[in-house]
């Protein structure tokens, strides 16, 4: 960062690093007016607070008028140092918790899309097991982006991610997790849905318009796709579902997940002797020489559910 070294006090005091956690609502609201209802102050404070931080740091951070709000260089530079600077509290934070004899504080678990759902991941199990070895740790599960789920883990917000396998970054440690099928599916109102498997060309199934989950998928996956007309995008299952139900397209879902779906006749598969491929699950997590005890907890609760040796 190419700030002047005394643009801010030493130490960084309280009164700065809640000068510093307004700014940073009000850049990812994009504006006063967003972040009016986020910190629940008036516009005319949150502009006295933006005006503090700058006299404090000496530079323009933000430009507000008819085009918007946006930032300018410096303002983008000081916005990074404290996503970085936050991160480090909430690493600090972690590890003063893990200190203690008895594990305390919350665990955060983070899942992309609906894998908290498959019967394989045993999620229920693990969490039971986690409950018994450490009834004091507080569990935090959330549903995120797979790129949001790395970012978390990187900066320390959260412990465990469980994501698809399709990529490797520095800083994250990664240990299989389990593999699900996903299937072609169609909605009731498609053209093929009632005519059996047999009674469909592949002509028919490759010229019909299939949604990519617009994210890498893996060699199997590909393989897919590229036989088939793609004409839509989306990455979450929920969000995936909608466009198969209205009939003008197919595309995968695992049976941990539009299961109910078939069940009710609302979905079929598709073909689904050939019309799949297999994706593996991971549990990542941050790269340390040693796992945190709170990483350390869920792996092990993880090994024991599903018969393998602790980590």
């Amino acid at each position: 960062m190419n700030l002047k070294n005394e643009l801010f006090p030493k130490p960084i005091s309280e009164f700065d690093l809640r000068l510093l956690r307004i700014f940073k609502v009000v850049v990812e609201c994009g504006g006063f007016t967003a972040a009016e209802t986020v910190l629940n102050v008036t516009k005319s404070t949150i502009s006295v607070h933006m005006g503090n931080l700058e006299s404090r740091l000496g530079v323009k951070l933000a430009i507000r008028g008819r085009q918007g709000f946006s930032l300018t260089e410096q303002g983008r530079l000081v916005y990074d140092a404290s996503l970085d600077l936050f991160a480090s509290l909430n690493d600090f934070a972690h590890r003063m918790q893990d200190l203690e004899s008895e594990l305390s504080g919350e665990l955060s678990i983070v899942c992309s899309d609906q894998v908290a759902l498959s019967r394989q991941l045993k999620l229920p199990e693990v969490i039971a097991r986690i409950a018994e070895q450490a009834p004091k740790v507080k569990l935090a599960v959330n549903s995120d982006t797979i790129p949001n789920t790395e970012q978390s883990i990187l900066k320390g917000e959260a412990h465990i991610g469980i994501i698809p396998d399709y990529r490797s970054i520095d800083g994250l440690a990664y240990q299989p997790c389990y593999s699900e099928t996903y299937y072609l599916c169609i909605g009731r109102k498609h053209p093929l849905f009632d005519r059996p498997d047999s009674r469909i060309s592949d002509d028919e199934v490759q010229q019909a318009v299939t949604v990519h989950p617009g994210v890498d998928v893996n060699l199997s996956g590909i393989q897919q796709f590229q036989t088939l007309t793609l004409g839509a995008r989306a990455y979450q299952f929920e969000t995936r579902t909608p466009l198969i139900l209205s009939g003008l397209y197919q595309g995968f879902f695992p049976l941990s997940y539009i299961q109910s779906y078939l069940d009710r006749g609302e979905v079929r598969l598709l073909q689904p002797n050939k019309r799949y491929y297999n994706v593996d699950h991971v549990l990542v997590y941050k790269d340390h020489a040693k796992p945190e005890p709170k990483v350390k907890l869920f792996l092990e609760a993880f090994d024991a559910v599903a018969g393998h040796s602790a980590a």
